[in-house]
């Protein structure tokens, strides 16, 4: 088998067979094929896209090239939970201890953030002493006790994946969702998870911008899912705007233990609530999407899902008093207010400008060096379709610099108001299923 014969096969729109797809990936990731091959590959699967079976064999492949985690320990289905990441994304924080409180198995593996706010990891890193440093023994020993745990990423987990992103992303072939797909899946499927729930964003705040981009990948995920042997679905939702009112680390994780209270953005609540029904049937624990919903509503109404946040933040060497005091979390120096020039209704707040707002406070990574404030980033009073008066707060900025200035220019360029009345933009378009 010779690469330049795959490349020529693949540029010409033929479908490569498994054992194809295998040697491609094995010889690249042992350094047999050059970059510039697998550059030229990958441009051929942009322009020519790949078939489900050709999906599912990368996918498998890419899993196969590194450590596979072995979960069959734990007790139960084992629902993994992915976003495509957007501003304000907390859902994480509030998932786990939600689905976890009704008897779902959570076993999730987290990464740090480049972007916006910090990770998942980074934003749980806000609660003193919290640490996801853990040995895989005691990460499945505290999900059977308790139903939830998180940790860092395995160093070995799909190389293949790691390897042919970083080409991806210097040979203008990132935007292709055969590969985008396999890639999400390959890391997923590699962590172990039974059942895999996922939320695609869609909107100026996404990886993807375009509904029908959004739709696409989805529906693609979903495929490869249904066709290597795990549950597998999709929510696509909005991204047009920040999730939730809170951007930036100990800001979110306020905002989670909230909602947990059942005092949350309606958005958040909303989502969680739709996301956490969806994997509590894929773990058999409910029969249908209304009883899953019943059970997680009572889980919050009675407390149950706030203590299981704290039993989480305790086991994994953090403070629990940050649920009852959230004072205890690390506080910004400084609050200004972003008075609204005029009066009328916020139209639009593109996301991404505002998440790099946050970012610039110090609330996420510039490059893999930078470090996290913690403390710093917005809380937004106004979202769109709201009435704003003139001087009304439209957001506050945490800030340990005193001179906001550039922070405020910047957000009043990303916040546009209107004189006519604006609708909000629907939270979900649509969700897919393998069923």
């Amino acid at each position: 088998m010779r690469m330049v014969d795959l490349i020529e096969k693949k540029r010409d729109g033929y479908e490569l067979s498994t054992e194809e797809i295998q040697f491609i990936i094995q010889g690249y990731t042992e350094g047999d094929i050059p970059d510039y091959q697998m550059s030229a590959w990958a441009m051929a699967v942009l322009f020519q896209g790949m078939t489900p079976n050709e999906q599912a064999d990368l996918t498998m492949a890419m899993v196969q090239s590194g450590d596979e985690i072995d979960l069959s320990e734990i007790q139960g289905i084992k629902v993994d939970k992915h976003s495509t990441g957007g501003v304000g994304d907390t859902t994480t924080l509030i998932l786990g201890p939600l689905v976890a409180s009704v008897g779902v198995p959570v076993a999730k593996m987290s990464g740090r953030g480049l972007g916006h706010t910090g990770g998942t990891i980074d934003k749980l890193e806000s609660i003193n002493g919290f640490h996801t440093e853990i040995e895989k023994e005691q990460f499945i020993d505290l999900v059977n006790k308790n139903k939830l745990a998180i940790m860092g990423q395995s160093g070995n987990l799909t190389p293949a994946d790691k390897k042919l992103y970083a080409l991806r992303d210097v040979t203008a072939t990132v935007n292709s969702i055969p590969l985008i797909a396999s890639s999400i899946m390959s890391k997923k499927i590699a962590a172990g998870a039974d059942a895999i729930c996922l939320d695609v964003k869609t909107g100026a705040g996404a990886f993807m911008k375009t509904l029908e981009g959004s739709k696409e990948l989805a529906q693609a995920m979903v495929r490869i899912g249904q066709k290597v042997g795990r549950k597998t679905m999709a929510v696509i939702s909005d991204m047009s705007q920040p999730l939730g009112n809170a951007i930036g680390n100990a800001l979110e994780v306020q905002e989670a233990i909230d909602t947990l209270k059942g005092k949350g953005p309606e958005d958040l609540t909303e989502l969680c609530l739709t996301l956490g029904s969806q994997m509590v049937v894929l773990a058999e624990k409910a029969d249908s999407l209304h009883d899953a919903r019943e059970m997680l509503e009572k889980a919050i109404e009675n407390g149950s899902a706030l203590d299981q946040f704290k039993i989480f933040i305790a086991s994994q060497g953090g403070d629990p008093t940050i649920v009852d005091h959230p004072e205890n979390l690390p506080q910004a120096t400084f609050q200004f207010e972003l008075e609204s020039k005029e009066a009328g209704y916020i139209a639009e707040m593109v996301a991404n400008e505002i998440g790099t707002a946050a970012m610039l406070l110090g609330a996420g990574r510039e490059t893999k060096e930078s470090v996290i404030d913690h403390s710093v980033g917005l809380v937004l009073r106004k979202k769109i379709g709201d009435y704003v008066q003139q001087g009304e707060s439209i957001a506050t900025i945490y800030s340990n610099r005193e001179n906001v200035n550039s922070i405020k220019k910047w957000l009043h360029e990303n916040i546009k108001i209107s004189n006519e009345k604006v609708e909000a933009p629907p939270l979900i378009y649509e969700i897919f299923t393998n069923e």
